[in-house]
């Protein structure tokens, strides 16, 4: 099992916008894409000195190969809407993680 964990810090000027774009369109477009079993968004409970709220999307797949067809079939057109909508008022970064174990 991999996670794929993009986490964002996203502006207080478009924070609603992003937030209701998140939810309601681009965590379902995510899924629908046929990569991902499941997403959880959460926020990040540090206070970043830039200023902004943090959050973190948890997309979990079966595979390193799945996520790596996800990087090449999927990931150019989902990642420029929020690119366009929120330009600099967003900063984003990615990490992939390897489930070991689950308790």
């Amino acid at each position: 099992m991999i996670i794929y964990n993009v986490t964002t810090n996203i502006h207080e000027s478009v924070h609603d916008k992003w937030m209701i774009w998140m939810q309601h369109k681009h965590i379902p477009e995510m899924l629908a894409c046929g990569k991902f079993i499941s997403a959880r968004l959460v926020r990040v409970l540090v206070e970043e000195e830039m200023g902004g709220v943090t959050y973190s999307v948890q997309y979990t797949t079966d595979s390193k190969e799945t996520l790596d067809r996800y990087y090449l079939e999927d990931a150019p057109q989902l990642r420029e809407e929020g690119e366009k909508l929120f330009g600099d008022k967003m900063l984003t970064f990615r990490t992939e993680l390897q489930v070991i174990s689950d308790h």
